[in-house]
């Protein structure tokens, strides 16, 4: 724990009220994400920043809102209910990670995302972020490994990072025993989790690893700087704002001085060429939402494909929703569309030795 003397916020902030910045009207939620959110609140769930670490780990969550709307509305949990799973545990240097593999209704040696759950690294676990996994299995074909990962305050930056590496390692060393095929393995994650989904990707890379063959990476972590537009339009915003950032900040650093370490100010990085094409998932109604576009444009800038795709009207949280909220069936459908086409060229690169 941060000793109770620091009491500034971990992220830049020097900026916030700077004369003459012009911040941007927060954006109104569509009729749907409204409903999730009005859900959240009949649920009584409580901004993060104002619970202890057990409060904000059991208390309702934007996911438990979502599935609330979904059985009001009667709508089926098929057919994303009736993907084969097996929780397993993957040994690392650190002790076992629990997993969750989700696998499609095919046969044969099938492609590997490796997936991360979001919470700030503080919450969140493979519960929490069920609906995401099955919603990529079935619309890419892949078998998907949810990976947990050490929490903090328990266990600091960079527990979660080791963890993260370590899990892709082992699925590239035993992705027959999963049914998977090493040669046609992808990163995916949510907030921290896609933090963590990048951070694999680049240390794959300087590692001298096998790169994964794309990265998805949904409203990510990949910055510092709490002073960016999004952050200041959405400052209030739930179920994320910038209190709530800080929240997690102070629960997952151990001093002010790690904001700069590049595995968590990403857009500060220089050494982006050469990693995997990448889908970038921002949401309007996000924090995130800037240092998510401002990475996708960099990775960009130094060669790497990127299909960024901004969602208008919906807040952080949103990509598992596609059962109630449809353009986060839509975000999902064009995340599983590049991760097809990743998978595809992968195969046709190996048919054709090269």
């Amino acid at each position: 724990m941060i000793g109770s003397a620091l009491r500034a916020p971990l992220f830049v902030l020097a900026l916030w009220s700077a004369p003459g910045s012009a911040v941007a009207e927060p954006a109104q939620a569509d009729s749907q994400m409204r409903a999730v959110l009005d859900a959240l609140g009949d649920l009584k769930a409580q901004p993060i920043h104002t619970l202890s670490v057990q409060q904000a780990r059991t208390q309702a969550s934007p996911a438990d809102a979502a599935r609330m709307v979904q059985r009001a509305r009667k709508i089926s949990p098929l057919p994303e209910a009736a993907v084969e799973t097996k929780d397993i545990a993957l040994p690392t240097p650190a002790g076992a990670l629990p997993a969750r593999l989700y696998r499609p209704d095919a046969s044969g040696p099938l492609p590997v995302i490796v997936y991360f759950h979001g919470g700030g690294w503080v919450v969140g676990d493979l519960n929490s972020h069920d609906s995401t996994p099955r919603a990529l299995t079935l619309g890419s074909g892949a078998a998907v490994l949810s990976v947990d990962y050490r929490h903090a305050p328990e266990s600091r930056f960079p527990a979660a990072h080791e963890d993260a590496w370590n899990a892709y390692l082992w699925v590239l060393e035993n992705a027959l025993s999963i049914g998977g095929d090493a040669e046609r393995i992808a990163v995916a994650g949510e907030d921290a989790g896609g933090n963590l989904a990048a951070n694999v990707a680049l240390m794959a890379k300087e590692k001298g690893k096998p790169l994964p063959v794309h990265q998805l990476l949904i409203y990510p972590i990949v910055g510092s700087d709490m002073n960016t537009p999004s952050y200041r339009q959405n400052a209030e915003a739930r179920p994320l704002g910038r209190a709530d950032m800080e929240w997690f900040a102070r629960h997952v650093l151990r001093s002010c001085t790690q904001t700069a370490d590049p595995r968590i100010n990403l857009v500060g990085r220089t050494d982006l060429s050469g990693l995997p094409p990448a889908t970038v998932v921002t949401a309007e109604i996000d924090p995130l939402r800037s240092e998510g576009q401002t990475y996708a444009e960099r990775m960009q800038a130094a060669g790497v494909v990127v299909n960024l795709v901004d969602v208008a009207g919906v807040t952080h949280a949103f990509f598992g929703m596609g059962k109630v909220v449809d353009k986060a069936k839509s975000a999902v459908e064009a995340a599983n569309a590049d991760l097809r086409k990743a998978f595809a060229k992968s195969t046709n690169s190996k048919g054709t030795g090269q």
